[in-house]
């Protein structure tokens, strides 16, 4: 991770909510109160982010995916092009109540979406009745809205990144009653220990939230490309192996053996 604890000052990390507003779960985070506004130490921020990233970049190399979820309306574009840049799946524009608990039904729904699309692009659907076309396009949109992002997801996460834990309390909820890990942008109004990867800090200002986006972006795309390397070192060591064991191999001669003796013919003894 490339990122100073200067860089998270200049961001605005370091500002977090009114008193009135602060949760006291989050006083460990807290360096100081300044005129009714809660400081955060960036110190603390600086190194559970460093956690954050090693994780993040840890469960991609093992092949697994992190939903990034943000639909308050500062994040959803940071939000969007993050997960977009590094081929994630996302949850920009709304929550949809069930995405992780009722999975299986939200995949049903998808495949339906997804023959809708398939319909609009072969040109099948311009050829239905108006009303019918009509319903469908309303409900194509609808879609759009639920599913957009998490189209091509397969299966349950295996982690979700999420700004604003009380802004999506439920996808916070869904996860922790699943047991998915959560690694999270959490301001002093929120709970940090509904979370297992907190990053504490301004969950409101434009800059801090592009900075911690791109930082997890950063630590996903870090991940594939170390799973690339992998793959490639696996990739050129099998050949090696296969010629080491060639090589190594024995002659392998088939022998005639005497059925009365038991003995293969070529073998010679002593007391002959």
């Amino acid at each position: 991770m490339n990122v100073t604890v200067k860089e998270l000052l200049d961001a605005g990390l370091h500002i977090g909510h009114q008193l009135k507003r602060f949760n006291p779960k989050s006083r460990k985070y807290v360096y100081d109160n300044h005129s009714g506004i809660s400081i955060i130490d960036l110190g603390k921020t600086h190194t559970l982010l460093s956690d954050a990233v090693k994780f993040i970049e840890d469960l991609i190399v093992a092949g697994k995916n992190i939903l990034f979820v943000g639909t308050k309306k500062q994040a959803q574009e940071f939000i969007r092009e993050a997960a977009i840049s590094c081929n994630s799946p996302y949850c920009a524009s709304r929550w949809l109540g069930g995405t992780l608990t009722n999975f299986a039904t939200i995949k049903k729904s998808i495949e339906k979406y997804k023959r809708y699309l398939s319909m609009e692009e072969d040109g099948s659907l311009e050829k239905l009745p108006n009303k019918e076309e009509s319903s469908i396009r309303r409900e194509m949109n609808r879609m759009n809205r639920n599913f957009e992002g998490i189209v091509n997801l397969t299966q349950l996460p295996a982690a979700l990144f999420i700004v604003d834990i009380n802004h999506q309390a439920i996808a916070v909820a869904e996860a922790n009653r699943l047991g998915i890990p959560i690694v999270a942008l959490v301001d002093t109004n929120s709970n940090p220990d509904l979370v297992d990867y907190p990053i504490p800090g301004n969950d409101d200002s434009t800059k801090s939230l592009e900075l911690i986006i791109n930082v997890i972006m950063e630590a996903v795309q870090s991940g594939q490309e170390r799973k690339e390397e992998e793959k490639s070192s696996l990739s050129s060591l099998k050949p090696l192996i296969n010629e080491s064991i060639n090589e190594g191999q024995l002659p392998v001669t088939t022998s005639s053996y005497d059925e009365d003796s038991g003995v293969p013919e070529h073998f010679s003894s002593d007391n002959d």
